[in-house]
């Protein structure tokens, strides 16, 4: 790696300090000048989660315009598979940025363009040669893929499933059914496109609980679909994501993926995996589809596949992309050398550094101790899942899911919600150690949630000017549009409760939906004390 100040730059994270270390209110006063800019010019389209605006990041941790240290575990939304700023990928995008910014792999033979399908290709889960074609984005891949299925088979019709998410260009969006407001004021939608139920989709209106019928799925596609609606002889492939993730992080029995499988080669139906969001060694293999030992036709990589440049991937069996002939599909950006330079050293750093056996291991120790609390919060808590660091939290409602967000955005810990009430833990592979290794086994202690409630290392309401009145609500802080993001405090006379143990009359006096969600969105919370920040884990900067 050159000694460079660019690359030196990667060590601006100051060893001494907490992670998270949240010392503003947030948004805090830089964050805010962000915000107000960004609300003048920028699409209202954007589904902004809250209010963080980062400025620099490494590894796990992210700081904000306001220098508060959040961990994250959105990893850029699944994206840093390598952790922020992995040393070796700077590098490699600085070495090609002196050399060579851009030039079409799409009219000219780019030495770097098929260096990088070359190295993918290697990493593919299905036997026998394979060609690769690179783009700019999943969406894009996912079009790509959608083209290469119709052109190959001469059939005109695809298969996605309810929950989908394939991204929102034309062919994408309408491939995506995980919730109706990426169809809504869109349609006419692209023709010839059809869902089933994917797996686990059942919810016991009472309990909550995730259940799966074995047979719904294939019943649906044979005795409904495949007999009123489409002949599987005019059906191109099936895009389906080996773990659904915008769906809300569900995981199918194996032999779900097996009879899927089974099924397309039963009526010549090509098999496509999205892995746009599960690939890149998120679970423990480089392939999520590879727990189930099923061999897909098309797999489609994106986010994770540059360590965060924008890179994506179509790879298919070669004798599926030797079908179509020049001009057919290209892409001007797609495979640009910078971004490719990107994904070569995220390839080997996951390879050398054995990322893929560092998300299994990481992922059991935080699923243990979300298992642990699932347990301890069953009224609150339906469902922990998870493969590798590719893992869900289901909640009762959508807006106790809502709700821990928010809080565990507060004392900087950084998720996000998927499905209808869940939310997603997308620590990469790389990454997940050190500050996230805090995490997890703050996650599981049995004792946490009490003992962070109580002010084991600082009061619930957050900011230090309002703890003087442990009675009065907290100050929200505001956006315009965010009436929803007001918080309560919980009342003095509901910690002395359960700093003496009793949960059953701490819940009872402030109900238990609302204790349960500040004690979970405090105990996924790494702990700190006041001392480990100098008593300024919520003070103003300077």
């Amino acid at each position: 790696m050159p000694d460079s100040p660019e690359v030196a730059e990667l060590t601006w994270l100051d060893p001494s300090r907490p992670v998270p270390d949240v010392r503003t209110p947030l948004p805090g006063p830089r964050a805010r000048a962000v915000y107000e800019r960004d609300q003048r010019v920028t699409s209202p389209s954007l589904p902004r989660a809250y209010p963080l605006m980062p400025a620099r990041a490494s590894g796990a941790v992210i700081e904000d315009t306001d220098g508060n240290l959040f961990l994250d575990f959105n990893a850029g939304i699944a994206v840093n598979s390598t952790g922020h700023c992995h040393p070796r990928v700077v590098a490699a995008i600085q070495r090609q940025a002196a050399a060579l910014l851009h030039y079409s792999a799409s009219d000219f033979y780019l030495p770097i363009y098929s260096e990088m399908c070359e190295a993918l290709a290697e990493t593919a889960p299905m036997p026998g040669p394979v060609r690769v074609f690179l783009t700019n984005s999943g969406a894009e891949a996912v079009e790509g893929a959608l083209k290469l299925a119709r052109y190959a088979t001469g059939r005109p019709n695809v298969l996605a499933f309810f929950g989908a998410f394939h991204g929102r260009t034309y062919g994408a969006v309408t491939l995506t059914a995980s919730k109706t407001k990426y169809h809504q004021g869109f349609g006419p939608l692209l023709p010839g496109v059809f869902h089933a139920p994917y797996a686990c989709n059942r919810v016991d209106p009472v309990t909550g609980a995730r259940s799966h019928d074995p047979e719904e799925t294939f019943d649906y596609l044979e005795n409904v679909l495949f007999r009123y609606e489409v002949s599987p002889t005019e059906v191109a492939a099936i895009f389906v994501e080996p773990i659904q993730g915008e769906g809300g992080y569900i995981i199918p029995p194996p032999e779900w993926l097996t009879r899927l499988r089974q099924l397309c080669d039963r009526h010549g139906i090509l098999l496509v995996a999205d892995e746009v969001q599960s690939g890149m060694g998120r679970t423990g293999r480089m392939w999520a589809i590879e727990h189930a030992g099923v061999t897909p036709d098309v797999v489609i990589s994106a986010k994770g596949l540059a360590s965060g440049l924008p890179l994506g991937a179509f790879m298919a069996r070669a004798d599926l992309m030797e079908r179509w002939t020049a001009g057919a599909h290209g892409s001007t950006y797609g495979g640009s050398p910078v971004p490719c330079a990107a994904g070569l050293a995220t390839l080997e750093v996951i390879k050398s550094e054995g990322l893929l056996a560092n998300a299994a291991e990481q992922g059991e120790t935080l699923l243990a101790g979300l298992r642990e609390m699932h347990a301890t919060y069953p009224g609150l808590i339906t469902d922990v899942r998870g493969t590798g660091l590719m893992i869900g939290i289901e909640f009762r409602t959508a807006e106790q899911a809502e709700e821990v967000q928010r809080q565990a955005f507060e004392r900087g810990l950084l998720v996000l919600e998927c499905g209808e009430s869940s939310i997603r833990g997308l620590a990469a592979p790389g990454h997940y150690e050190g500050a996230g290794q805090r995490g997890a086994s703050a996650a599981g202690r049995g004792a946490a949630g009490r003992r962070w409630l109580t002010g084991g290392d600082e009061p619930i309401a957050g900011p230090a000017d309002d703890r003087d009145e442990p009675d009065q609500p907290r100050p929200a802080v505001l956006l315009p549009g965010s009436a929803s993001r007001r918080a309560s405090r919980v009342p003095a006379s509901v910690v002395d409760r359960v700093a003496c143990g009793d949960l059953a009359s701490a819940r009872h006096e402030w109900g238990p939906a609302a204790l349960d969600t500040q004690i979970v969105a405090r105990s996924l919370t790494p702990s700190r004390s006041p001392a480990d920040s100098g008593g300024r884990v919520f003070s103003e900067l300077p």
